[in-house]
């Protein structure tokens, strides 16, 4: 069962969507899943839908939901704020405890891409989140950025609108909206991926916030809470070294699996490696049963 919900977020109303498993007793209480969309994405991402309607077809209750400014969500649009959307993902976290339906000492997180290094971040500051899952996720920014803007030509197009932008701001009082490929650039054979509605253009301040956000440096508090790191092994879009970098600097339980014949993108494709993946670190660390 499928029911679209709202909750609050700093003063905003943001959208979601809970996935109820078939098989839930009147009563009972299940383990959760926050599931968190990528830059500029929604709900409606196929990254967001498949995981959350295969956790649920296993047992569990899930939640993807419109980070602020994106999709049906309150908050300015287009304005996309790591910090800002950390504690969106705090305040699901505090929505689902409330659901009679859920184990409120049971509840984990699973992102794409930016949604993997709030995840990441999230789990890093928040003890509330029971397990974490990042697929294609990201723990330092600049060096993200260094990765995916190759060259001395194309790093100093990269950094000159980060200065352009802090200028313009202060200067005319208004935001320096850049192009999203201009931010994080993505081959054109995966553009089709993007998810209807995503956000197109970006304040500069939006990649200012990505260049200074860094979850490598606390995905160390979230062990003895477990830890899974996806990456596609030759990703077109985030370099794979920033999940072995976090897993460097995670703690005890954490997976890291670099994975071959999947991209970017990886949870729409249905890769059986990626089903096995999930449904066996699951059953071991996050499992329906206590």
């Amino acid at each position: 069962m499928e029911q679209a919900i709202t909750f609050e977020s700093d003063g905003l109303t943001l959208a979601g969507i809970i996935h109820i498993p078939d098989d839930l007793k009147a009563g009972e209480k299940r383990p959760a899943i926050c599931v968190l969309h990528g830059f500029g994405s929604n709900k409606e991402s196929q990254n967001s839908i498949w995981p959350a309607k295969t956790f649920a077809d296993w047992g569990y209750i899930t939640l993807r939901f419109d980070m602020r400014g994106c999709g049906n969500s309150g908050g300015e649009k287009n304005h996309i704020n790591c910090l800002e959307q950390v504690e969106d993902t705090r305040n699901a976290i505090t929505y689902m405890q409330g659901l009679a339906e859920v184990d409120a000492e049971r509840i984990g997180l699973c992102g794409t891409s930016f949604g993997a290094a709030v995840t990441v971040y999230t789990a890093g500051v928040d003890d509330r989140v029971s397990a974490a899952i990042s697929s294609g996720g990201w723990g330092n920014g600049e060096r993200k950025f260094r990765g995916q803007h190759i060259g001395d030509q194309a790093w100093s197009a990269f950094t000159t609108m980060m200065e352009e932008g802090r200028k313009h701001s202060e200067k005319i009082g208004e935001p320096l909206m850049v192009p999203r490929y201009d931010i994080v650039p993505i081959p054109e054979h995966l553009r089709g991926n993007l998810a209807p509605g995503s956000v197109m253009m970006f304040p500069a301040e939006t990649a200012i916030s990505m260049f200074e956000f860094m979850a490598d440096d606390v995905v160390g508090n979230i062990a003895p809470r477990p830890l899974l790191l996806l990456h596609s092994a030759a990703d077109s879009v985030t370099p794979a070294e920033q999940s072995i970098e976090l897993f460097k600097r995670a703690g005890q339980p954490s997976d890291l699996h670099l994975v071959a014949d999947v991209d970017h993108f990886m949870f729409p494709e249905e890769n059986p490696r990626i089903i096995s993946i999930l449904r066996e670190w699951l059953n071991k660390y996050f499992p329906v049963d206590a």
